[in-house]
């Protein structure tokens, strides 16, 4: 027991104390959660466009008229395609498209892969919110318009107030899958979290506690989260009644 004991001090000293190590842990999760705070931002504004865009297709190109019919037919019809490419793509492929074909130039590689991860996680909340938008009651829509609202303004002032309420659990979770997601960050030279721990393997030889390291810090991270998400919905479910 005291053998063992004696090994895995050697092996945490030589993986994370020798030479600063654990430093690259902190840097590494400083780029991860950088990248996974702004995708998320960007994912946000996509997918409220999209979700909007989709939801007033769906609910009104049947009573419109005039120029903005075919305007928003288009829309519509580059939302879908939008939808279909990056949902049917996986987000490394997407990520290495970004990085070595669009922006080749570039050496942003943290910038390049928080717009990669937001233009991915845009798709999946422009579901989510479009699912929350046509969850409204359609009296909404005509109250709104009753007060003298635009279609726009009561889209901004009514329905997707209502709509981010009802999704906001949903909103969370995608939030939780784009940090994990964003562990491939590495594969365009990025330091993050996943490849902090794969250097300090690389230096020392010794995959166990890096990897492990990561693989911890990842779980902590999420259990944290699901918690929040947890006493959201359970406040929102109060405020309900």
């Amino acid at each position: 027991m005291a053998l063992w004991f004696e090994n895995l001090k050697s092996q945490f000293i030589l993986n994370f104390i020798e030479g600063d190590k654990w430093k690259w842990l902190v840097d590494g999760l400083i780029v991860t959660l950088q990248i996974a705070f702004f995708a998320v931002i960007i994912g946000t504004i996509i997918g409220v466009l999209v979700a909007v865009i989709r939801s007033s297709y769906d609910m009104n190109h049947k009573k419109l008229h005039g120029p903005i019919r075919p305007i928003l037919s288009i829309l519509n019809f580059i939302s879908k395609i939008y939808l279909t490419v990056i949902r049917g793509t996986p987000v490394v492929v997407q990520l290495m498209i970004m990085y070595y074909i669009i922006f080749a130039s570039s050496t942003n590689a943290v910038g390049i892969a928080t717009m990669a991860f937001g233009i991915n996680s845009g798709a999946y909340l422009g579901e989510i919110f479009r699912s929350g938008i046509m969850s409204i009651e359609k009296g909404q829509f005509e109250a709104g318009r009753s007060l003298g609202f635009s279609y726009i303004q009561t889209m901004w002032y009514i329905i997707i107030p209502q709509a981010l309420k009802n999704v906001l659990p949903s909103l969370c979770n995608e939030f939780i899958a784009l940090l994990k997601e964003t562990s491939v960050a590495g594969y365009v030279t990025i330091t993050d979290l996943t490849r902090a721990g794969d250097l300090i393997r690389g230096r020392t030889f010794s995959a166990f506690m890096p990897i492990f390291a990561v693989a911890l810090i990842y779980l902590v991270l999420v259990m944290i989260l699901t918690s929040l998400v947890g006493k959201l919905e359970r406040k929102l479910r109060t405020s309900d009644h």
